[in-house]
């Protein structure tokens, strides 16, 4: 793990990645990154930048899997999943392959203030609905991957259960999967379920494999896919979460690079001021 900014992802060579999964910050959605970027354009500045190295360290033919979603603030749609996008497919270079819906169980949701605005006042132009569902965008990048030259061991330990991915339906562009609750979060941040990262992994990687997670956050991804026999390389910014990760993880061999301690210190004199005032 790799405590830095995946905007440089020095570290790796260039095509030593099979397989990318994130999913990054949802632009200051005012729960879990209040705040975070300056402007909606920083924001998409920073994708491009990661974007660009995602593209630069990922095998040929290789996939890049991101798990986000459409952010409201101050009653704004940010169009976050369009925007993306059109940065991986017009200044990464990856191709655009599926888009897959992760919906969430509707009991985990309730009618809030917004949706009940309805209930409140029956008549036309009240309606705010309630969101259920994240999205998945899953690139390519350009180029063949040689699956002739797996080894035979390597594919057999790899295959995919097909009694499980048909109970599951896997094969619908629609995954119900619950989502992580409060009660069972590592950090303040909302992580995406282990169940989605371990469709993802078997899906479009083998056994033995590098997996990368650009905002790694506590490390859901990497503890996958060191369940499922993958190496695993993350990137995140946010120094508070390393304890986090050492407990979810366990042996983890992780790195602090000088960007990221600047950050911490940045964020803590920010902390002080606001203190202060």
């Amino acid at each position: 793990m790799i405590f830095g900014s995946s905007e440089d992802m020095r570290e790796l060579p260039d095509s030593s990645v099979s397989l990318v999964v994130t999913s990054p910050p949802y632009f200051n959605a005012p729960f879990d990154f209040p705040n975070m970027f300056a402007s909606y354009d920083d924001f998409l500045q920073m994708i491009s930048r990661v974007g660009r190295e995602i593209a630069r360290v990922l095998q040929p033919g290789r996939i890049a899997s991101f798990v986000t979603q459409d952010v409201r603030i101050g009653g704004k749609l940010y169009p976050i999943v369009a925007d993306i996008i059109t940065l991986m497919t017009k200044e990464a270079g990856l191709i655009y392959q599926e888009k897959i819906i992760w919906k969430k169980p509707e009991g985990y949701v309730r009618i809030s203030r917004r949706s009940g605005v309805l209930v409140q006042r029956p008549y036309p132009m009240y309606y705010y609905p309630d969101n259920v569902f994240e999205e998945l965008l899953v690139f390519r990048k350009p180029g063949t991957f040689p699956r002739s030259q797996v080894l035979e061991e390597v594919r057999s330990k790899s295959k995919i259960d097909l009694e499980r991915f048909l109970k599951e339906k896997w094969y619908l562009s629609i995954w119900e999967i619950a989502n992580v609750l409060p009660s069972e979060r590592w950090s303040s941040y909302s992580p995406f379920p282990e169940e989605l990262v371990d469709r993802l992994i078997r899906l479009y990687s083998y056994v033995s494999e590098t997996v990368l997670d650009p905002f790694l956050g506590t490390g859901t991804t990497c503890l996958v896919a060191a369940r499922l026999g993958r190496r695993c390389v993350g990137y995140e910014v946010d120094l508070e979460l390393a304890e986090a990760v050492r407990e979810r993880l366990g042996e983890v061999e992780i790195k602090v690079r000088e960007d990221a301690k600047r950050l911490r210190s940045s964020l803590n004199e920010e902390i002080k001021r606001r203190l202060r005032a």
